[in-house]
């Protein structure tokens, strides 16, 4: 029986995105997806602004743990790589729509993206 566990005594700082500060999770098996980005089944590059850009690339991720025998519900470590810093509120507004409590623990960096990509997205989950 897959479990994920928060701490209440947990804390984190004030300008924290919408992540836990800390989990435990307990799972049979792991599902570790590679960084999806906004592409359709051909490659390219989808959606006009960061929003869509997040939308798209957290349905592929859904995609892709489904395809596991997982979901979104089980992921517990996201690594979210964002081409503009600068984009972070507006990530950050998409990304609240996928995740309920307890929200995975997350690190989020800024990089260069290939193929003109704002947002890549890794994730830990748990089957």
């Amino acid at each position: 029986m897959n479990r994920i566990l928060t701490f209440a005594d947990a804390t984190q700082h004030t300008t924290a995105g919408p992540y836990s500060p800390v989990l435990a999770v307990t799972a049979g098996e792991l599902v570790v997806l590679s960084g999806q980005g906004p592409l359709d089944t051909h490659g390219n590059v989808q959606g006009a602004d960061i929003g869509e850009q997040t939308k798209l690339t957290i349905e592929n991720c859904a995609r892709q743990l489904t395809t596991a025998g997982s979901s979104l519900s089980q992921v517990f470590k996201v690594n979210v790589f964002l081409a503009d810093l600068g984009d972070w509120g507006e990530f950050n507004h998409e990304y609240l729509r996928h995740f309920s409590e307890p929200r995975p623990v997350r690190t989020t960096v800024g990089v260069q993206l290939l193929l003109g990509m704002r947002v890549e997205i890794e994730m830990w989950a748990a089957r």
